[in-house]
């Protein structure tokens, strides 16, 4: 197949990918909205059996060691938070995407949910020292979602890594994004932003998820989000929690210093965050305690 035909292959694929229930959809939404509580989580998730099933199960846990069991939803939704209710929902709702075998990417099972994990774990903690307030729940939101599209080119990028790792080396292309497009005509933030679109997805979330590489090139009201996406991005690498064969393969847009004005030591901090949050959440989400950095 010609660039073109492997472009309309790619966007077919999209297509075919499940729809996430209405659910995790409206627990999306509701992660962007300023004013909201434990109380509306709740009346979303107690309509879905399989959600609710599956946060009982998470929250009765050997993670969570608790002492008696917990029965009521209300109950598991306030000693889960939040981002840990959106992680569940979004896990069981694009497993398909994140649990499978990222061939393209030269990364075994289970590699982009941990990144998609940790990203949006720093990002949450990223977000606290903006110039500018920074939603902290929606940057988690948009760290879980920022990579969605790996899992849809994965399949069409087979036996193009060392291609790509040559390709970069010789300065044929500036990273991995533009290998992407090079090769399929389109990338991966581009490929997660259609699919966002089709899941119908509220603002900003397709927004961040097709800039995280590029915040430059987005409105400056969403600057200082998806310049905390974009950094989360590069931690969650940094730490030895990427994706396989484009493990920080991509330029760092140091212009977040004008939105997220982190100092070395301040950035040690927030390394250091990321991965004791990220070492709870193997334990939830991975079913055992686990090291950040495998």
């Amino acid at each position: 197949m010609n660039r073109q035909e492997k472009q309309a292959a790619v966007r077919e694929a999209i297509n075919k990918v499940p729809l996430i229930s209405s659910a995790a959809a409206r627990l999306l939404e509701l992660s962007g909205e300023s004013e909201h509580g434990i109380v509306d989580i709740v009346n979303i998730v107690k309509y879905d059996a399989v959600l609710t099933s599956q946060i009982l199960k998470v929250v009765n846990s050997a993670a969570f060691a608790r002492r008696t069991e917990v029965y009521s939803i209300d109950h598991a939704v306030s000693l889960l938070g939040e981002d840990m209710v959106v992680g569940i929902a979004m896990s069981e709702a694009a497993a398909l995407l994140f649990d499978k075998k990222l061939e393209g990417y030269a990364a075994e099972a289970g590699s982009l949910w941990r990144h998609d994990l940790k990203t949006a774990i720093a990002a949450k903690i990223i977000a606290g020292y903006a110039r500018t307030k920074v939603n902290g729940d929606l940057a988690f939101t948009c760290g879980l979602l920022h990579d969605l599209g790996k899992g849809v080119l994965s399949d069409f990028l087979r036996n193009t890594p060392e291609k790509i790792r040559r390709a970069m080396e010789e300065k044929k292309v500036p990273d991995y994004a533009a290998a992407e497009r090079a090769i399929l005509g389109i990338d991966h933030a581009e490929a997660g932003y259609e699919l966002s679109l089709n899941w119908n997805l509220p603002a900003p979330l397709p927004q961040a998820i097709r800039f995280h590489h590029q915040p430059a090139l987005i409105d400056e009201a969403l600057k200082p989000l998806l310049y905390t996406i974009h950094l989360a991005d590069i931690v969650a690498m940094m730490s030895g929690v990427g994706t396989g064969s484009d493990d920080l393969q991509y330029t760092l847009d140091t212009a977040y210093e004008m939105y997220i004005p982190l100092s070395g030591n301040e950035l040690a901090m927030v390394m250091l965050g990321v991965e004791q949050e990220f070492s709870k959440a193997a334990a939830v989400f991975l079913g055992k305690e686990e090291e950040a950095s495998e």
